[in-house]
């Protein structure tokens, strides 16, 4: 299936049905008047969030939702029957937001969460609507309301307790497909991920969500290789795993580069509870291990965790401080610094 995360989509609501001017006139009753029904009111246009999605690819096939008019109301004091409604069924995770780009209608977090995108209109009043005491024979009834017409966009952001960042070739991957049940594509070359991959990964018998986002490069904020179009889905993380390539002789400026780019992405994402881990250590000697720790504490000024995708070392103490992060993030606690977690 193909991955996409953001889409432009064009609704509308229905318009209501006209009220209807309508007298009884029936054989042996001695007393007609006005019977004119009320028009059924049009469909309207939602969102809801549904289990088993985690693409908007749909909506690159069908971009135009429009709901059906109410029907007209009918003599013999008969209502028109009413617009179906149109439910937009959505990721859950995806934010509606505004024609502008800006401004934020929705953000459906929660399976089952609706929201009203358009109100159908209101169906017109018959002409018995209107009798009275002094107008018995009222010969006039309301139009149906007219429908909403709205162009808005639809953007998805996974939800994940925990996200992965590091250069292209830095083991993310390999690190996510050694720790949960995701099976990302694996290679020797740089962007062997080109969409975001979930994984659930368990660590004393305990599971939480990790999200693997395509490499970033230096000038990604300002659209070199993939760009930061794919950091959106690592912002709902409570904690981040900074994963650097040990085997890279530029460990500071690996480090440097990646939280350079998040700062020129969001202020808020650069501050969130990040891990810092130098990976790939299996492929190290001990003296070259030593330096290059020393040069990623120096540039990162926190701990560093040593691991390894491929041999499985310090993989689990990694996961267990991830757990507790996330944890405390889910309690409102404000323990997520990473100068506050030792190895």
């Amino acid at each position: 299936m193909k991955f996409l995360d953001l889409a432009k989509v064009y609704i509308r609501s229905g318009g209501g049905g006209g009220g209807c001017v309508s007298f009884r006139r029936e054989k042996f009753v001695e007393f007609g008047g006005p019977d004119g029904g009320d028009g059924g009111n049009g469909g309207s246009v939602w969102a809801e969030a549904v289990e088993g999605l985690n693409t908007l690819i749909d909506f690159r096939y069908q971009q135009h939702f429009f709901a059906k008019n109410g029907q007209q109301g009918m003599g013999s004091q008969r209502t028109g029957k009413s617009g179906d409604d149109i439910v937009l069924k959505v990721p859950v995770g995806t934010e509606i937001i505004d024609e502008d780009e800006e401004t934020l209608i929705a953000d459906l977090t929660v399976v089952g969460q609706r929201v009203l995108l358009a109100q159908g209109g209101n169906g017109g009043w018959g002409n018995l609507r209107f009798k009275s005491s002094t107008n018995r024979a009222p010969s006039r009834a309301n139009p149906g309301q007219e429908g909403v017409e709205r162009t808005i966009w639809l953007r998805l952001k996974l939800i994940a307790d925990a996200g992965l960042l590091g250069l292209p070739n830095a083991g993310k991957s390999t690190f996510l497909a050694a720790t949960s049940n995701a099976r990302p594509k694996i290679a020797d070359y740089p962007f062997t991920t080109l969409v975001p991959n979930l994984g659930v990964v368990g660590i004393d018998g305990k599971e939480f969500v990790m999200a693997d986002i395509p490499g970033l490069i230096e000038g990604a904020s300002e659209g070199r290789g993939l760009g930061d179009m794919f950091l959106g889905h690592v912002e709902r993380c409570s904690v981040l795993l900074h994963l650097v390539d040990g085997t890279s002789s530029t460990i500071a400026k690996d480090y440097k580069t990646i939280i350079t780019e998040l700062a020129a992405y969001s202020e808020a994402l650069a501050l969130k509870p990040r891990i810092t881990a130098l990976n790939k250590i299996d492929a190290l000697d001990a003296k070259t291990l030593a330096s290059r720790k020393r040069s990623l504490e120096k540039a990162s000024g926190g701990p560093v965790h040593l691991i390894s995708g491929v041999s499985g070392a310090g993989v689990q103490d990694v996961l267990r401080v991830l757990y507790r992060i996330i944890i405390g993030q889910r309690a409102g606690t404000r323990d997520g610094d990473e100068t506050s977690w030792e190895p």
